[in-house]
């Protein structure tokens, strides 16, 4: 791609998510995702791949539905309430299609079904601005609009989106599908929480940001998108892979490292709110989700590809890749749980 058309989209993509970050009005929030809606449809088109293409238009029709639902609960809040602010949401049915269209955006289930497609057919940078950028603005329009939502369709939604994320995922041998995955059950444990302590939804959403970026931009260096590439992957980088096994085990959420920081925050916070079957039904569904990364970890680590391979064997050759946002994002989802006392104070 051009890189003067490439710098255009992405900066649309910024201005499209900080429209919507800076906006109380409902028509400047919506403008901001369309936005980033449009700056996202080239680039993930630009490969001229049939799945791409297919990935495309699946997103776009997907985010134009959840967009037009958006336009039509604000106008119907303004109706009734006679003014577009987001904080003055009177209409329990307009707030109500707000979190269905916010959920549609986000890939929350049971609003899912088009996030592990859209995902398989794109390339994974592309697949990585999906995964977290653009999460980024209908988040803040869910945590901006929170105190007007029932408090009994957000936990549905959390609860769903942990199970869904975490039973989806284990009969797949498409990475990304499992990335997919990964997302709507994070998602679901950000949701669950927002309603009694936002700073540990963003809390979460930090951290699954730097997690995912260092898992993408990890299979991205070594050109891995299936399971059994997987097993070939110790020959070219071995360091690269004992990184990756930790990765995919801080995405589960194991400790010390840095993803059991907001799970262990979570399930205090809903503790500490009287609600211990919510808190074990979590607790439950990430048991799930550590399966299937403990499956990529076994063929990564674990197993030693079969002399009878089809494909050849990647042997070490220097890359041309930039390995320092890989650096510095795999140190970040590794090593963060020890300040975890001064990541609180700083977020509350």
């Amino acid at each position: 791609m051009n890189p003067y058309v490439l710098m255009i989209l992405l900066s649309s993509l910024g201005l499209g998510t900080t429209l919507t970050f800076a906006s109380s009005h409902w028509l400047l929030a919506w403008m901001g995702l369309e936005i980033n809606t449009l700056a996202i449809v080239p680039l993930m088109a630009q490969h001229h791949h049939p799945r791409a293409v297919e990935a495309t238009t699946k997103y776009f029709l997907t985010q134009a539905t959840a967009a037009a639902m958006i336009l039509f609960a604000s106008t119907t809040n303004a109706w009734i309430t006679g003014e577009w602010d987001m904080n003055n949401m009177a209409s329990p049915i307009a707030s109500t299609m707000v979190i269905v269209a916010l959920a549609l955006k986000i890939g929350l289930a049971p609003m899912h079904f088009w996030m592990p497609e859209v995902l398989q057919g794109l390339d994974l940078l592309t697949g990585l601005i999906l995964s977290t950028w653009q999460k980024l603005a209908p988040l803040a329009l869910i945590i901006q609009t929170a105190p007007a939502l029932d408090p009994l369709l957000l936990t549905a939604l959390g609860l769903t989106s942990t199970l869904v994320g975490g039973w989806g995922g284990l009969n797949q041998t498409q990475l990304r599908k499992v990335m997919a995955y990964s997302s709507i059950a994070h998602m679901g444990w950000m949701i669950i929480v927002l309603q009694y302590a936002p700073q540990l939804t963003l809390l979460a959403l930090g951290t699954y940001i730097f997690m995912t970026s260092a898992a993408f931009l990890t299979l991205k260096m070594s050109s891995t998108t299936k399971i059994n590439t997987l097993a070939m992957a110790w020959s070219n980088s071995p360091i690269l892979t004992t990184t990756t096994a930790l990765v995919l085990l801080s995405l589960g959420g194991l400790p010390p490292l840095t993803g059991f920081m907001p799970k262990w925050l979570i399930l205090q916070e809903l503790t500490k709110q009287n609600l211990p079957i919510t808190a074990t039904i979590m607790a439950l569904a990430a048991l799930l989700s550590l399966y299937f990364y403990l499956r990529l970890c076994y063929a990564m680590t674990l197993t030693i590809s079969p002399n009878t391979t089809n494909s050849t064997t990647p042997w070490r050759v220097n890359t041309t890749q930039n390995s320092l946002p890989l650096t510095i994002s795999t140190t970040i989802a590794l090593g963060l749980l020890p300040i975890t006392p001064a990541i609180l104070m700083l977020a509350t």
